[in-house]
């Protein structure tokens, strides 16, 4: 038996297109269709070609594998390899994965390239320590408030009933310091929440508002960042593992293309979901420079409050220096800013 096994390995060595066909399952809420859905086939494609069969993507999109936090326990279980997952949902597994999602942390996207440049790096370590391994990282974009009347002051938000996602503790933080009541719920129930009337406004990107057509029943969009939203495309380690070591260089050299590309593309995708809500007749609303003041101070109390539980101390800090570092070669730009230009 000891002899059948080294033969079989010394075949496999030699002749790499013998070796069994290794497949990763991946689940993600993202709508078949989608620009994300498209991408990541045409990288299964390649990796398929470039390693001659052995290694093979098999998506399930659309949420047919439950949302995110179901999507994560079915990896811990093996019935699933991985998720392409918002970096909230991520926070489960390793909570600095939602470093960039803190509320009213950024006032433009030239920022947040700041800032990644030497974030990101960071999180495909961490992610790695707690037994993933991040195959790419795009940008989802700002979140804004989108809801069924204009909204600019916190006290037309109350009038409003508001959804937070499942487990985002610092959003439902600052919203009950806006003296909001959340509504918390997954997020394939949004849309048939909004038909209902459960819930009225929602924080979302303009590309997920459109994909997921809950841009069909909200009027109004406040023109301020709430906050920048990531996605990652990761699998569990230890079955990564299992590919041979030519055939993860490929895995990662492609799907990491492919998600600078999605970084790139969804830029002006959002840009132009933004373009089209305008086109569908939503007004866009922006609240005064001293509300908009008002809002970063009760964010800032909220992270404040939940510091070292939803990101580390460590993490944080290094975030707020390199922000001020930026800002400070800009100062032009920040007087812009103050002035709500």
């Amino acid at each position: 038996m000891r002899r059948l096994l080294s033969k079989s390995l010394l075949l496999m060595a030699l002749f790499p297109a013998l070796a069994p066909a290794l497949t990763l399952k991946i689940a993600t809420v993202a709508p078949e269709g989608t620009r994300w859905m498209q991408e990541m086939r045409a990288g299964a494609r390649e990796i398929a070609s470039r390693t001659n069969g052995r290694v093979k993507l098999k998506f399930y999109p659309g949420g047919v594998m439950g949302n995110d936090k179901s999507v994560l326990k079915k990896i811990r279980l093996g019935q699933l390899h991985g998720g392409a997952l918002t970096g909230g949902s991520l926070a489960r597994v390793y909570p600095d994965m939602q470093i960039y999602s803190l509320p009213m942390e950024f006032n433009t996207l030239d920022e947040v390239d700041a800032v990644r440049r030497e974030i990101d790096p960071v999180l495909r370590k961490g992610m790695e320590q707690h037994g993933f391994v991040i195959l790419g990282l795009a940008e989802g974009g700002f979140a804004y408030l989108m809801s069924s009347d204009p909204i600019t002051r916190i006290e037309e938000l109350r009038q409003h009933k508001v959804w937070v996602p499942e487990d985002d503790l610092l959003s439902y933080v600052l919203f009950r310091k806006m003296g909001v009541q959340p509504i918390t719920l997954p997020l394939a129930d949004v849309y048939t929440s909004l038909q209902t009337g459960l819930i009225d406004t929602v924080g979302a990107t303009p590309v997920g508002a459109i994909a997921f057509q809950w841009h069909t029943r909200l009027k109004s969009v406040t023109n301020q960042p709430l906050m920048y939203l990531v996605g990652a495309l990761v699998v569990d380690k230890k079955r990564f593992s299992r590919i041979r070591p030519a055939d993860r260089k490929v895995v990662m050299e492609v799907m990491d293309g492919i998600f600078r590309r999605l970084d790139r593309a969804n830029r002006s995708d959002n840009a132009a979901a933004l373009a089209t809500l305008r086109q569908r007749g939503f007004s866009f609303v922006t609240p005064s420079t001293e509300e908009v003041a008002r809002w970063k101070r009760l964010a800032e109390e909220a992270i404040a409050e939940e510091e070292g539980i939803v990101v580390s101390k460590a993490l944080h800090q290094r975030l707020r220096r390199l922000l001020a570092e930026y800002r400070a070669q800009r100062p032009e730009r920040q007087a812009h800013l103050a002035a709500g230009q």
